[in-house]
C-alpha cells in the first residue's frame, strides 16, 4: 500500500480505537460535550467506511498495491455524507417526521457506501440479504397474507434506517463501537507482546507428551486463542498454521488434521468470554449482565471442547498415533516467564464478576495491566513499547472494520423487521408451529439457523437469528437465554457444516486436504455443537439455572455422555468396536447426556444410560484383555 493510503489507513483505524476508548472513559463529560449516543456511533461509522474503501479492494480476494482514484472519491464521499450527518445529527433528529432533504440525501448515500464497503469486507450474502430486506420494506405491502408488510416509502425508510436508533446507529453498532473494540484492543495487545505464542507453548509442554499430543495441542491452544479473537477463520488462520502441519506429521490423515482444527477454532466463539462478540450483544439483547452470559454460556462450551478432545485421543489411539518428539516440546522455564499473561485475565474476570464493571471499562483496565507487566518484564525477547501499542491501537480499529460493517447489515434488517412488521409476523408463525410440537419448532430453528449463518461472520449470524428465530422461541416458554444461546450455536455450525463450511475449507487450505471431506469430518468432530443446543434448551440446569444439585449431576452425566458417544463415533475403545458396539456405546451416552430435569421421568434416562454406559465399558475392557485363541496343531 502506498504511504499515503498506509497513512490515511492508520490515521482512520487509529482515531476509531481512540474515540472508543474516550466514550468509554466518559469523556465526553469531562469535556462537556453534548452529544447523542447515536452521534458517537455515527461518528465511527463516519471513521469506519472511508478506511473500508482505502484498505479493501473492489474485487475480493485481491492483494492492494494501489488505491485507486474513484476509492479516493468513495471515501471522500462517505466521509462528507456521514460527517454532515454526525455534526448535524441533534437538528436533524429533531426534524426527522418532516423527512427533511438534509436526513434524506445523506441517508441514501451512507447506506449505499455502507453496503458496498461491507461487500468487499464479507462478500455477497450480507449486503443481499440487507437489499432483500429493504426491497420488502418498500414493496412488500403488495404480498399476501402474513407476508404482507406495513407501506413504506423511500424518504421514510432511509431517514430511519440511517438516524434511528432503532435502525443503523442502532444496538449492534452501539456494542461493535464501545465493547467490540476494548476487547479488540486488549487481544492485540496479546498478540503484540506473545501472548498467542505463550498459550501456544503452553499448550505444546502439557499436551505434547501424551498420545496424539499434536491434537491435543490444537484443542487447547485454538481453545486459548480463539475465546478472545472474535472469528473462528482468523483462528484457523492464526493457529493452523503451527498445528495442522504438526497434526499431519503425528500420523492423522490430511483431511482429519484440517477437521480437527476446524472444529477447535469454531468452538472459541462458543466459549465465554468473548464468544466473537456475540456475548456483548447477548447481553445488551437481553438485558442482563454480562456475566450471567459468560456464566451460562461456560458448561456448553466446554462440554464442546471435551468431546473434540475426547474424540482426537481416541482417534490417536486408534490409529496409533504417541506423543510428539522431545526435540519438539519446549522447555518449561522460558515459558514459565510469560505466567503473568494470566494475569490481565484475572483483572478482567474479577472486574466483571466482583466489581460488576462494564465489559468495555474491564477490558481496558485488562489492557492496561497487560501493557504495563509486557513493558516491564516482556516474553522471549519481545517487550512491549510505545511503538507496538500504536501498533495495537491502528490494529484494533482495523479489526474492528469487519465487525462495524457487518452491524451496518445488522441494523438494516432489525429496523425493517420492526417497521414492517416482519418480525411480529414471523414470531406468530413459529409460534404456531412451536404450539404443535416443542422438538418440531427447535428442529426448524436449527436448520434455519445453519442455512442464514452459512458464510456470515459471528455478529452478523447472531444479529440476525436473535431477530428472526429467538423471539419465537421465547413465546413458546423456553429459557430467553437458553433461546439465544440456541440459534448462536446453530448458526456458529454453519462455519463447518457443507456446503459452505468457511472454518473447514480455510483449514482444508492449509491441511492440503479435500474441502468436502474436511467438512464432513468436521460435523462428526464437532457433533456435541448438534446435541448440547437441544438439551439445554429442554432443561437449563447446562447453564447453571438450577439447584446445585442437579446442576452438579446434569454436568457429572453430560460428561459421562459425550464420553460414551465419542468413543461411537471413533469406533474405537481399546480396540476397534462393532457396529452393534458402537450403536449401544451411542445409546447409552445420548440417554446419560439428557438432563434430569428435562422431562417428568428423565432421572431414568441417566440411570439406564449409565448402567447400560458401565456394562458396554467393563465388556469391552475384558474382551481387549483376553489371551487371543491359541491355535492348535493338526
Amino acid at each position: 500500500m502506498p504511504p499515503v493510503a498506509r497513512f490515511a489507513a492508520t490515521t482512520l483505524s487509529t482515531l476509531m480505537t481512540l474515540a472508543s476508548v474516550a466514550w468509554a472513559l466518559d469523556a465526553n463529560l469531562w469535556l462537556k460535550l453534548s452529544l447523542y449516543p447515536a452521534q458517537f456511533f455515527c461518528f465511527i461509522l463516519m471513521l469506519a467506511v472511508p478506511l473500508g474503501y482505502i484498505v479493501l479492494p473492489a474485487r475480493r480476494g485481491t492483494q492492494r498495491s494501489h488505491v485507486p482514484w474513484y476509492d479516493w472519491v468513495l471515501a471522500a464521499v462517505s466521509l462528507c455524507a456521514i460527517g454532515y450527518l454526525t455534526v448535524r445529527y441533534q437538528e436533524i433528529v429533531d426534524l426527522i417526521l418532516l423527512r427533511p432533504p438534509a436526513a434524506v440525501y445523506p441517508g441514501a448515500i451512507t447506506i449505499v457506501l455502507s453496503l458496498e464497503a461491507l461487500r468487499r469486507a464479507t462478500g455477497n450474502a450480507l449486503p443481499a440479504i440487507s437489499v432483500f430486506f429493504i426491497l420488502y420494506a418498500l414493496l412488500g405491502h403488495f404480498l399476501p397474507g402474513q407476508l404482507a408488510a406495513r407501506p413504506n416509502d423511500w424518504e421514510k425508510l432511509t431517514a430511519y434506517l440511517a438516524l434511528d436508533v432503532n435502525g443503523i446507529l442502532g444496538l449492534p453498532l452501539a456494542v461493535a463501537s464501545t465493547i467490540v473494540i476494548a476487547f479488540l484492543i486488549f487481544g492485540q495487545l496479546l498478540n503484540s507482546s506473545g501472548g498467542s505464542r505463550f498459550f501456544t507453548e503452553i499448550a505444546m509442554l502439557t499436551m505434547g507428551r501424551f498420545r496424539g499430543g499434536p491434537a491435543k495441542i490444537a484443542v487447547v491452544g485454538s481453545a486459548l486463542f480463539g475465546s478472545v479473537s472474535g472469528s473462528a477463520v482468523a483462528n484457523v488462520v492464526a493457529t493452523g498454521v503451527i498445528t495442522i502441519p504438526m497434526i499431519k506429521r503425528a500420523g492423522y490423515p490430511a483431511h482429519k488434521a484440517g477437521a480437527i482444527e476446524a472444529v477447535a477454532s469454531t468452538g472459541g466463539q462458543l466459549l465465554p468470554p468473548v464468544m466473537g462478540a456475540a456475548a456483548f450483544l447477548m447481553a445488551e439483547f437481553l438485558e442482563i449482565p454480562y456475566s450471567e452470559v459468560v456464566l451460562a454460556a461456560l458448561v456448553p462450551g466446554l462440554l464442546y471442547y471435551i468431546a473434540l478432545f475426547f474424540q482426537a485421543d481416541l482417534e490417536a489411539a486408534r490409529l496409533g498415533i504417541g506423543r510428539i518428539p522431545e526435540e519438539e516440546i519446549p522447555e518449561a522455564r522460558p515459558i514459565l516467564t510469560g505466567l503473568y499473561f494470566l494475569i490481565p485475565f484475572a483483572v478482567l474476570i474479577i472486574a466483571l464478576f466482583n466489581y460488576n464493571q462494564p465489559p468495555q471499562l474491564a477490558a481496558l483496565l485488562a489492557a492496561a495491566v497487560l501493557f504495563v507487566m509486557a513493558l516491564a518484564f516482556g516474553y522471549r525477547g519481545q517487550r512491549m513499547n510505545w511503538r507496538v501499542i500504536l501498533q495495537a491501537l491502528s490494529g484494533a480499529g482495523l479489526a474492528a472494520l469487519d465487525i462495524v460493517l457487518v452491524c451496518v447489515a445488522a441494523g438494516i434488517v432489525i429496523g425493517i423487521l420492526g417497521i414492517s412488521g416482519l418480525g411480529f409476523n414471523l414470531t406468530l408463525a413459529l409460534v404456531q408451529v412451536g404450539e404443535g410440537s416443542l422438538f418440531l419448532l427447535l428442529s426448524l430453528s436449527a436448520i434455519v439457523c445453519v442455512i442464514l449463518g452459512m458464510g456470515l461472520p459471528t455478529v452478523g449470524v447472531y444479529v440476525l437469528l436473535a431477530a428472526l428465530v429467538a423471539p419465537a422461541m421465547v413465546k413458546v416458554g423456553i429459557e430467553p437465554i437458553a433461546a439465544h444461546l440456541f440459534v448462536v450455536y446453530f448458526g456458529m455450525m454453519s462455519m463447518i457444516t457443507p456446503p459452505v463450511a468457511i472454518a473447514a475449507f480455510a483449514a482444508a487450505t492449509l491441511a492440503k486436504s479435500d474441502a468436502m471431506d474436511t467438512g464432513w469430518a468436521a460435523v462428526r468432530f464437532g457433533w456435541m455443537a448438534y446435541v448440547v443446543p437441544f438439551l439445554f434448551v429442554l432443561s437449563p440446569t447446562l447453564l447453571l439455572i438450577g439447584t446445585p444439585g442437579h446442576i452438579f449431576i446434569a454436568i457429572v452425566t453430560a460428561i459421562m455422555g459425550v464420553w460414551l458417544v465419542s468413543i461411537a463415533m471413533v469406533g474405537f475403545f481399546m480396540r476397534a468396536l462393532s457396529w452393534p458396539m458402537r450403536a449401544l456405546f451411542a445409546a447409552s451416552g445420548l440417554l446419560a447426556l439428557v438432563p434430569a430435569s428435562a422431562f417428568p421421568g428423565a432421572e431414568y434416562t441417566d440411570i439406564v444410560g449409565a448402567a447400560v454406559g458401565i456394562l458396554v465399558i467393563g465388556y469391552e475392557f475384558l474382551a481387549a484383555r483376553a489371551p487371543a485363541p491359541s491355535k492348535s496343531l493338526p
